[in-house]
């Protein structure tokens, strides 16, 4: 059972990255990822105080400014999801890495537990021709390696959720929005599913960490 509204584990949830992060896509704020998983941990027993700081079209570079808005509020648990842009750009990914390596060791330094969320496998895009999708996927493959590295490296909790949802995606074209490229309200419900477990975990783990 939840505690009760007087004994609630508060928690202040900051949503940092690109449209994906936003919820660019989605019909109503609610289904965005960020309002999706503050009900979550709210069933959980959390107060949560939700900041959403994601800005469409970011970069892992923009990362920088979106955790110095983060950190001046005090995050308690941090959400990351970035990398579909930098593929789309040609980002080099040693360099996208590196941006986020810096913005997950800032998020820590500032004491908030960090759920890093790989790029997209972007093979998956229904406009992507289907003699590309082996080369767009091994590229997608090289940038999520690195982020995967640099976040564990740096004490983040990686959300291995790509290739779920990437098949989840390929079966039912409804979790795109009408752009063919960013998730619809339900495959916003599809991502936070996924996603729930990890950023469940966290939230406790930073909470029994916080009652040491």
């Amino acid at each position: 059972m939840a505690p009760t509204a007087s004994r609630r584990a508060p928690v202040r949830m900051v949503v940092l990255g690109d449209s994906i992060a936003y919820g660019t896509g989605a019909a109503r704020t609610e289904d965005t990822i960020g309002r999706r998983l503050a009900a979550e941990l709210t069933a959980d027993g959390f107060d949560v105080d939700l900041h959403a700081l994601a800005v469409p079209g970011a970069v892992s570079a923009d990362l920088a400014a979106q955790v110095r808005r983060a950190v001046a509020l005090g995050p308690d648990l941090a959400l990351v999801v970035i990398g579909a842009n930098d593929l789309a750009r040609f980002v080099p990914a040693a360099q996208a890495t590196a941006a986020l390596g810096a913005a997950v060791a800032a998020l820590r330094a500032a004491g908030s537990a960090v759920v890093v969320v790989p790029a997209p496998d972007m093979s998956m895009v229904p406009f992507v021709p289907p003699a590309l999708r082996p080369l767009v996927r091994g590229a997608c493959a090289v940038l999520q390696e690195g982020q995967t590295r640099v976040a564990e490296a740096g004490g983040a909790t990686v959300a291995s959720v790509v290739a779920d949802l990437a098949t989840a995606f390929v079966a039912d074209p409804g979790l795109f929005s009408a752009d063919r490229f960013h998730p619809s309200s339900a495959g916003y419900a599809r991502i936070a599913r996924a996603l729930t477990p990890h950023v469940l975990a966290a939230a406790r783990a930073r909470r029994d960490e916080a009652a040491a």
